[in-house]
């Protein structure tokens, strides 16, 4: 009997766990650090884009990945999310997810960058949180060990091979493999649209294991976050379904930025607002939804209708204010299109991976069919053989992050404040030269409880963001510098960092 430990309970934890748990001779333990569920699967609201319709095709969702992706995904990658995608999401209503239906079949949305309508929803704008459901109701019913409540701070090494990890409470966990499927690292910046537990745990659990890290610098920052304490998300599929996003005066500005206005690629909406906001100057840009009618707008997106409404607003009578927030992290723990990571016995799968899949920049509501698609294929990696791919030569030779503890204490909300001004939406080389010099000042507190569990985590990680920033001499996708504000075609390589012990 071998044993597997997954960390994680999004979508693409609760899919390993499950595919695991259906083959013989493989006991499971799922460790979650807060309760089931709660993660940025559960708050996405999109959908998940998939190919279900006769007039699109697998070949056009490649190539719509492909192009936001500015030149840096990963073929292969692409191929399998999007190939693989059906089937993953047959898998997911077999579990019990019941997508949102049109007259019998498949209700399809449209979003940015999208040639066709191929965004499957349900309860509306709640995909996230049903998938969730259904997820953890089938988990509940398996043979699978759920240990909730439960902070993961290191991977177990041994010979040059991931054999368990060790719990905050000092408790060893073994494992013949260990997955690491915890998600993203939004708690980086003070503006996300993540939860709270969303803090780069498995970013820096890799780094201090040895294993290779990927594409950090690479952060997108979703266009259209309610400009309120929390900045709860306001779904693309809003504009999707036709609304505008206007000045303070009233007047809609995209059409100017980009040929496909609201519908560009994510990056450049979010840059679009942000220069806006900066010619306003500084007060949110403004959501117009007001044709859509009421009616519309609450049987369609429920949870956004209703968190709007506990704010203050009726977006069916007024444009709502909207600010770029923190949304996900293209860059993880670099593994191959099996969830293999550079480190044997350790996969990684979901936000916290990085097949190259995404690029520069990921395309709208791909994350969810990431999770569901690469679950399954970490499964199949763990119990059988399966072919042996190389990570590619467009991989650059590995940044070195330092592990190395400061001489400063910090504060959480100071890291999030710098790292935005360093390396959000826009950066430079002078920002991100003084940020690496504090971050490598301050020192990771003692890993006492969760909280500082987290905060070490974060600081390590916000080196390597910072580190990546610095490196990459050039614009592209999710990383924009203002003193290199065009791509450099020789620079369309991938990342790629390691933890080292020395400064």
């Amino acid at each position: 009997m071998s044993h597997v430990v997954v960390v994680g309970s999004g979508v693409a934890g609760l899919t390993t766990a499950l595919d695991l748990a259906g083959r013989d001779g493989v006991a499971v333990t799922l460790v979650a650090k807060a309760r089931l569920g709660v993660s940025n699967t559960r708050v996405a609201q999109g959908g998940v884009a998939v190919v279900t319709a006769a007039h699109d095709s697998v070949q056009s969702h490649v190539r719509d990945t492909l192009v936001a992706g500015a030149e840096l995904s990963e073929p292969g990658a692409v191929e399998a999310l999007c190939g693989d995608g059906p089937g993953a999401v047959a898998a997911l209503i077999d579990r019990g997810v019941r997508f949102d239906r049109h007259e019998g079949e498949l209700a399809r949305g449209l979003e940015a960058a999208h040639s066709h309508a191929r965004i499957l929803h349900a309860g509306g704008d709640a995909t996230g949180a049903a998938i969730a459901d259904a997820l953890i109701a089938r988990l509940r019913s398996s043979e699978v060990a759920v240990r909730e409540d439960t902070t993961v701070v290191d991977v177990l090494v041994r010979d040059g091979r991931a054999v368990g990890v060790r719990q905050l409470d000092g408790e060893e966990l073994a494992a013949d493999a260990v997955v690491l499927a915890t998600g993203g690292a939004g708690q980086l910046f003070p503006h996300t649209t993540n939860p709270a537990v969303a803090t780069a745990d498995g970013v820096a659990i890799a780094l201090r294991a040895g294993a290779v890290v990927a594409d950090l610098e690479f952060v997108q920052f979703h266009p259209t976050a309610l400009a309120v304490p929390g900045t709860p998300l306001i779904s693309e599929a809003v504009r999707g379904e036709g609304a505008v996003l206007v000045d303070a005066d009233g007047r809609r500005f995209m059409p100017e930025v980009h040929p496909d206005a609201e519908l560009a690629p994510r990056d450049v909406v979010a840059r679009g607002i942000a220069a806006q906001m900066a010619r306003q100057p500084g007060t949110p840009v403004r959501l117009d939804a007001t044709a859509l009618g009421a009616d519309f707008l609450a049987e369609r997106f429920p949870t956004i209708d209703a968190s709007v409404r506990a704010h203050g607003f009726d977006w069916a009578r007024e444009p709502i204010p909207v600010a770029p927030a923190a949304h996900y992290a293209m860059g993880g723990v670099r593994t191959d299109v099996w969830g293999r990571t550079s480190l044997p016995g350790l996969y990684a799968v979901g936000e916290v991976a990085c097949t190259g899949l995404h690029g520069a920049n990921r395309l709208a509501s791909n994350s969810l069919l990431e999770g569901a698609v690469f679950g399954r294929r970490v499964a199949r990696a763990i119990t059988g053989a399966v072919p042996e791919v190389a990570f590619g030569d467009e991989w650059a030779a590995p940044l070195e992050v330092s592990l190395a503890a400061g001489d400063e204490d910090f504060v959480r909300a100071d890291l999030q404040h710098l790292v935005w001004d360093a390396a959000g939406l826009a950066r430079d080389d002078e920002g991100l030269r003084a940020a690496a010099a504090t971050l490598a000042r301050w020192n990771p507190p003692a890993v006492t409880d969760g909280k500082s569990a987290e905060d070490a985590n974060l600081l390590l990680v916000a080196r390597a963001v910072v580190a990546g920033a610095l490196a990459r001499r050039e614009s592209r996708g999710g990383h924009f510098r203002t003193d290199f504000p065009h791509p450099d075609p020789a620079r369309a390589i991938h990342s790629t960092a390691v933890g080292v012990d020395h400064a």
